[in-house]
């Protein structure tokens, strides 16, 4: 399993195993990750699962396609390191992966 931290806005931590083939988004739902609301499901066509990447983890993120980058234009507090949870295929290099939450969604 490919193991996803995800850290709140007060910066508690919380560990998750996820499996490959499904999106950040989907294991914060699974886990109940405080912070990411998801109102679209996954169809991005909201901002409510906007994470920060952490700086480390960039690269092998990648960036947004433009649908997606058209959608981040409504969440709230926007940064270069700002993605949408659903559209981060979960895949082994993402193993470690660290994103954080914003303090509300968009």
């Amino acid at each position: 399993m490919i193991k996803i931290t995800y850290v709140d806005a007060e910066g508690t931590a919380r560990e998750v195993e996820a499996e490959e083939g499904s999106t950040v988004m989907e294991n914060a739902i699974r886990n109940g990750i405080p912070g990411i609301d998801a109102e679209c499901g996954g169809a991005c066509s909201c901002a409510t699962c906007h994470v920060y990447v952490d700086e480390a983890w960039m690269d092998a993120v990648g960036e947004p396609q433009s649908m997606e980058a058209d959608m981040l234009d409504f969440a709230y507090d926007v940064r270069p390191t700002s993605r949408l949870s659903c559209q981060i295929r979960v895949r082994p290099e993402l193993d470690g992966l660290i994103v954080h939450t914003p303090t509300r969604q968009g």
